[in-house]
């Protein structure tokens, strides 16, 4: 009884795949592969380049309603690691008011709405901890396409 139940299944799956019908875990897997696509579409982030992060931000009222804004971050990448793999992260710079201010996003975060590409910097290095220290000199900017 169990041999005939598994030659039905096997049927049914040519008959589906032949037909061209989806199943439900097949749309399922199609929808989260277009989601991740979506995700896996930052542009090409280098050290030098002076990005906008624009990142969601969750906040609660005095009357403590929920409210949610896009905020942005704008500064110059000052390294970048891990790559693309899934915990790599981007460290982005900037000078506000005389103070500096240093954030390290991940890639993958949800909240990342989107990373625009303002400028970039004409650098030789991986890593650019020397803008830390007090470098004085401007950086060379090159044409962004």
């Amino acid at each position: 009884m169990t041999e005939e139940k598994k030659n039905i299944q096997k049927n049914e799956d040519k008959n589906n795949s032949a037909s061209g019908k989806k199943s439900d875990g097949d749309k399922q897997a199609d929808k989260k592969n277009k989601k991740d696509d979506k995700k896996n579409e930052l542009p090409e982030l280098k050290p030098g380049m002076t990005v906008r992060v624009y990142q969601k931000i969750k906040e609660m009222n005095i009357k403590g309603e929920e409210k949610e804004r896009i905020q942005y971050f704008e500064g110059m990448i000052i390294a970048r690691k891990h790559g693309k793999e899934k915990g790599g992260t981007i460290t982005v710079r900037k000078i506000s008011d005389g103070v500096e201010v240093e954030k390290i996003f991940p890639l993958n975060l949800p909240t990342i709405t989107k990373i625009e590409i303002k400028k970039q910097a004409k650098v030789r290095r991986a890593k650019l901890y020397f803008l830390k220290k007090g470098y004085k000199k401007k950086l060379k900017e090159q044409k962004v396409a």
